[in-house]
């Protein structure tokens, strides 16, 4: 018998939710005929900054360029290494290469896949002038042994929250747990726009002038360039969307956090089921340290058998995603660029990520269409010794 798909991530859902609020923010600004750095933009980056817990917020085009325009006012520049972790999405490096500095690739730590802090201050040199933290997944990395690491070395903490709106760390939003955040309102984001869109949080208020200036071609004043800048605004549109959509952000974000709970009871006993020819076992789900709580912007599991996994979830209706299948190092945009032995250690295990359907669209039965084609594909485990604390309301 065939069954209804489970859609990887439904948009259409979410905005059904909140179209009366779209359709009155889009039209209040096609009224207005303000379509660049306008009331909705200050409005939105007073709200995100309230949200976030912290002082300035300033919207961009998108979260390369938040990330981008952090590193510019930063300083940093050719003949600077900055400290990367080795899985993520490529804008992470992307960001440091247009700003002429090289990126130093480090590994994650196994359980959470964020950067791991112990590889990190090894990889701290004479050339080092940041580390870029990205909350990868929506689970917070571990900022303040990165941020000790900085302290000591005298050198910049950056963050990459593109996937970790509404998470945190500690008790506290991510947002501010460095000298910049830099964030990603891309439309399948927890938080996304209508199109591109992003924004930087700090508390750092020169810093925060300055990444303005630096948005709109180095302007502060009409005609009057004080900086060689460049053009990121975010526009009015997008502004006004996302703060129509904001309010919801908290009840979309513990809707995931309920998935990922379901998800986590039923197949973390599945754990270390041998992997016999032909079959595909399952070899971790996500852990979470007790001092963060996920934003669950992705949930991703590990399987020895990815290939056959995909198949199989498909064949039963269950949509998969793989995030992401190549790594920087190995794109050719970086074919000259020399791989460490790290890089081309035991641990890598991109080819063994998998991403399961995550989002607030998710309704109960399709959250047991998934757990029942997991139990099926991974049957015959031994109970996990994985702990999974750390999984709380939002």
């Amino acid at each position: 018998m065939n069954k209804a798909r489970v859609p990887f991530l439904d948009l259409s859902e979410l905005h059904a939710e909140c179209s009366e609020q779209l359709a009155e923010a889009t039209n209040r600004v096609i009224s207005s005929n303000s379509f660049i750095l306008g009331k909705e933009v200050e409005q939105f980056e007073s709200d995100w900054a309230r949200y976030c817990g912290v002082g300035c917020a300033i919207g961009v085009g998108n979260g390369l360029d938040a990330l981008h325009l952090i590193l510019r006012a930063l300083d940093v520049g050719p003949g600077d290494e900055v400290i990367v972790p080795a899985n993520t999405f490529i804008a992470t490096w992307l960001a440091v290469t247009m700003c002429g500095a090289s990126p130093v690739s480090v590994e994650p730590d196994r359980d959470t896949f964020n950067i791991d802090p112990n590889l990190v201050e090894h990889a701290v040199t004479a050339r080092t002038k940041a580390i870029i933290a990205v909350h990868l997944y929506g689970q917070p990395a571990d900022v303040d042994a990165l941020a000790k690491i900085a302290q000591k070395n005298g050198i910049y903490l950056v963050e990459d929250a593109a996937q970790a709106h509404g998470a945190k760390h500690k008790g506290r939003r991510i947002g501010g747990h460095s000298a910049a955040a830099a964030w990603s309102f891309y439309p399948g984001k927890n938080l996304g726009a209508l199109g591109d869109a992003g924004a930087v949080t700090t508390n750092n208020e020169a810093l925060a002038n300055k990444i303005r200036v630096l948005r709109n071609y180095g302007s502060a004043v009409k005609y009057e360039h004080l900086l060689q800048g460049f053009n990121s605004r975010l526009d009015e549109i997008q502004a006004a969307a996302l703060s129509a959509k904001l309010p919801h952000l908290d009840d979309w974000n513990e809707r995931r956090t309920e998935v990922a709970r379901s998800y986590n009871e039923a197949l973390a006993p599945l754990v270390g089921a041998l992997d016999r020819p032909g079959s595909c076992a399952l070899l971790s789900v996500p852990a979470i340290r007790e001092w963060a709580v996920s934003a669950w912007h992705l949930y991703v599991i590990r399987v020895s058998n990815r290939d056959r996994a995909i198949e199989f979830y498909s064949a039963r209706g269950v949509e998969t995603s793989i995030h992401y299948p190549i790594r920087p190092s190995r794109q050719a945009a970086f074919a000259d660029r020399q791989e460490s032995t790290t890089e081309r250690s035991q641990f890598d295990d991109s080819d063994q990520l998998l991403s399961l359907p995550m989002g607030p669209h998710l309704n109960q039965r399709q959250v047991d269409q998934v757990i029942a084609a997991s139990k099926e594909l991974f049957s015959g485990a031994r109970e996990s010794r994985l702990n999974t604390k750390g999984i709380t309301d939002g």
